[in-house]
C-alpha cells in the first residue's frame, strides 16, 4: 500500500515549487478557518452583555492577558473597533483561499497534462504484441477515465489531507485550552470513527477497481459501435446493441451506487458520534456557565470547537474514498507505464543502407505466445532486390505474421530476419522501416485533410508532390470534387469516403514515400473492378526497380510475382512461380481453382 502511495506521489515531480506554494497557501488557510469566527463568540458575548469574558483558571498567561484587556475596553469601542477587525480578515482569508485553491488545481491539471502524455508515450513505444492483448477502448480509459481520478486525488483529496488535519488540531487546541474535561470526549469517539473508516475505505478501494474496470468495458463497446456504425445499421442491430450498452451502463450503476453508499454511511456515522459528545460537552460545562464560573461565550467557543472537529473529520474520510479510486487508478496507469516493449533497439544500432542484394527469412520461427504454439515454423525464404514475392495460403496460414517480421514489428523467436546478411535486430527502426512502405487491407487514415493523410509520414513535401502522388494512384479527380479539395477534412478513418477512395488514398501515401522496398496486403481488395485497374496501373510503375512483397487474392499479382510462397499453417508448402506450382503444389492448385480463377 505505502509503494502504491509513494508511486502516486512521483506524479508531483517536476512541479514541487508549485506544490510548495500550494501547501502554504492551504495551511495559512486553515488557520484563518479555524480562528476566524470561533474567536468571535466570547467577543460578541462581551460586547452585546456587557459582561466580562469569564475563562477557566488552568488557561495560558498569554490568554490570560488577551482575555484581561478585552475586559477592559468599554463595549462601545469594541462594537466599531470587531467588525472592522472580521471584515479585514475575511478579505484575507479569501484571497489566501483564491491563492490556495489556484496553485493547487494548477499542480493537479499540470500531473494529467505530464501522467496522458507519459502514457500516450509509453503506448506509442509499445510492441504490437501487446495490442493484440488489450483492448482499445480499455487503454483510452486509462488515458481518460483513470487519469481523470489521480486528478481528484491531487487538487481535492491532497488539500484536504493537509488541510483537515490541521483544522483538527487548531480546533483541539482551542477546546483545550479552555475546557479540558469535555475535549477529552473528543479522544473516546475516535475509535467510534476509526474502525468504521477501515472497514469501509477497504471496501471503496475494490468497488473502485471494478468501476475502473467497467467504465473500461463501456469505452470498448463505445468504440466499436461508433466505429462499426455501418456494419450495425445493415445488419439492423441497433437494438441488440442498446440492450449491450444499457447492460453494461447498469453494472457501472450498480457498482457505483455500492461505492457511494458505502460513502455515504460514513457521514451519518460521525455525525450521531459528534452530537454525542456535543450533548455530553453541553451537560459538562452548563453547570460552570450557570454557577458563573464561565462565561455564555466561552461555553459557546468550547462547544463550537468541540463540535467542528467533527466537520474535518468527516471531509477525511470523503479524502479515503478518493484515495482508495486514486490508488486503484495509479495501479492501472503504471501498469501500462512499466510495460516494456519486447521489440528494442539495441543501445547503439547499425544504420541500415539501401538494400543491395536481398533479404532472408532464416529458419524463421514465431509465436505470439508460448502456449498457443507457433505461427510460423522453419521459413526459410530468399526474397532478391527488385523481386515482386507473392505470398498466398489460408485464412491463418501465417501470411501477415510473416510480412510483420520483415520491418520488425515482431521478432523471430527462432531464427533471423536479415538484409544484405545485416540481422535486422543489430540496426535502428528509423532506418529499416524507412526503407518500407506498407499499404494494407484495411484502410487506415486520419481526421485531418487529405493533404495531411496522402503525406503521412513524409510531411515536409509540398503540394505538387501530393498531387503528382495522388495522381499516379488515380484519387486526384475525386479530391478536387472535394468542397475544400485537398484541404478537406475526411472524418473518423476517412468516414466520408468510399472503400475505393480510402484505399486510393493510401496508396498514394505510399507512392509519396517512394520506398525501395513495398508491402501490399492485399492492397487492391476493397477496390471496384475499375478502381482496381487504375490502381493496378499505379501500382504498377510503382513496383518497378523496387522489391515488392505483397499479400494477394487477386490472380493479377499472382501471375506476375517472381516468387510466390505458399503457406499452410504456418509452413512453407509450395514455392515457386505460378505455373510449375499448379502442377507441384495441390494446395496452390486447390486456392487457384476455388478462389484465384476468374
Amino acid at each position: 500500500m505505502m509503494k502504491n502511495y509513494l508511486k502516486l506521489l512521483q506524479f508531483l515531480k517536476g512541479h514541487i515549487k508549485r506544490f510548495i506554494w500550494a501547501i502554504s497557501f492551504i495551511l495559512l488557510s486553515s488557520v484563518f478557518e479555524g480562528v476566524q469566527l470561533t474567536l468571535m463568540l466570547p467577543v460578541i458575548d462581551r460586547i452585546f452583555t456587557n459582561k466580562k469574558i469569564i475563562i477557566p483558571n488552568q488557561v495560558p498567561e498569554l490568554v490570560t492577558n488577551i482575555v484581561n484587556y478585552l475586559n477592559s475596553v468599554d463595549n462601545h469601542t469594541l462594537f466599531w473597533i470587531i467588525p472592522l477587525t472580521f471584515l479585514v480578515l475575511f478579505v484575507i482569508k479569501q484571497v489566501v483561499n483564491f491563492w490556495s485553491d489556484y496553485f493547487m488545481n494548477d499542480v493537479a491539471q499540470r500531473v494529467m497534462r505530464d501522467v496522458r502524455s507519459r502514457l500516450f508515450e509509453r503506448i506509442q513505444t509499445l510492441s504490437l504484441d501487446y495490442f493484440s492483448k488489450k483492448r482499445t477502448g480499455e487503454l483510452i480509459a486509462r488515458i481518460t477515465n483513470d487519469v481523470a481520478v489521480i486528478e481528484n486525488a491531487v487538487s481535492y483529496a491532497v488539500t484536504d489531507l493537509l488541510k483537515q488535519p490541521v483544522l483538527v488540531l487548531i480546533f483541539l487546541a482551542l477546546a483545550f485550552t479552555f475546557n479540558v474535561r469535555g475535549t477529552l470526549l473528543i479522544f473516546l469517539m475516535v475509535p467510534f470513527i476509526a474502525i468504521p473508516m477501515t472497514i469501509i475505505g477497504k471496501k471503496l478501494r475494490k468497488l473502485s477497481r471494478g468501476q475502473q474496470e467497467k467504465m473500461a468495458d463501456i469505452n470498448s463497446l463505445l468504440l466499436e459501435t461508433i466505429s462499426g456504425v455501418r456494419i450495425l445499421k445493415a445488419f439492423g442491430t441497433e437494438r441488440y446493441e442498446i440492450k449491450r450498452f444499457n447492460q453494461q451502463n447498469q453494472d457501472f450503476y450498480r457498482l457505483r451506487m455500492k461505492g457511494l453508499k458505502n460513502l455515504m454511511l460514513l457521514g451519518p456515522i460521525t455525525e450521531m458520534v459528534g452530537a454525542i459528545c456535543g450533548v455530553a460537552a453541553i451537560l459538562m460545562l452548563g453547570k460552570d456557565v450557570l454557577n458563573g464560573q464561565l462565561s455564555f461565550g466561552v461555553f459557546s467557543l468550547s462547544i463550537v470547537s468541540i463540535l467542528q472537529v467533527i466537520r474535518p473529520i468527516k471531509r477525511m474520510a470523503n479524502v479515503q474514498a478518493i484515495l482508495q479510486q486514486a490508488l486503484v487508478a495509479n495501479e492501472r496507469i503504471y501498469d501500462v507505464l512499466e510495460t516494456k516493449p519486447t521489440v528494442v533497439e539495441k543501445p547503439s544500432p547499425l544504420e541500415l543502407g539501401a538494400l543491395q542484394q536481398k533479404i532472408q527469412l532464416e529458419n524463421v520461427c514465431f509465436s505470439y505466445e508460448t502456449v498457443s504454439g507457433n505461427v510460423l515454423q522453419e521459413i526459410n525464404l530468399t526474397i532478391k532486390k527488385g523481386e515482386l514475392v507473392a505470398i498466398v495460403g489460408p485464412t491463418g496460414s501465417g501470411k501477415s505474421t510473416l510480412v510483420n517480421l520483415i520491418p520488425r514489428f515482431y521478432d523471430a523467436t527462432a531464427g533471423r530476419v536479415t538484409f544484405d546478411g545485416v540481422d535486422v535486430r543489430d540496426v535502428s527502426f528509423k532506418s529499416l522501416r524507412g526503407q518500407v512502405a506498407i499499404v494494407t487491407q484495411e484502410a487506415i487514415l486520419f481526421n485531418d485533410t487529405v493533404r495531411n493523410n496522402v503525406a503521412y509520414g513524409t510531411f515536409e513535401v509540398t503540394m505538387d508532390q501530393v498531387r503528382k502522388a495522388a495522381q499516379m494512384a488515380f484519387a486526384d479527380h475525386f479530391i478536387e470534387k472535394m468542397p475544400l479539395g485537398y484541404e478537406t477534412i475526411i472524418g473518423d478513418r476517412g468516414f466520408r469516403l468510399s472503400g475505393g477512395e480510402k484505399q486510393r488514398l493510401t496508396i498514394a501515401r505510399a507512392i509519396l514515400r517512394n520506398p525501395p522496398i513495398l508491402i501490399l496486403d492485399e492492397a487492391t481488395s476493397q477496390l471496384d473492378s475499375e478502381s482496381e485497374k487504375f490502381v493496378q496501373e499505379a501500382l504498377d510503375s510503382l513496383m518497378k526497380d523496387r522489391t515488392v512483397i505483397a499479400i494477394a487474392h487477386r490472380l493479377s499479382t499472382i501471375m506476375r510475382a517472381d516468387k510466390i510462397v505458399v503457406l499452410e499453417a504456418g509452413r512453407t508448402v509450395g514455392l515457386g512461380k505460378h505455373d510449375e506450382l499448379l502442377f507441384t503444389c495441390p494446395l496452390y492448385r486447390r486456392l487457384y481453382e476455388t478462389q484465384f480463377q476468374v
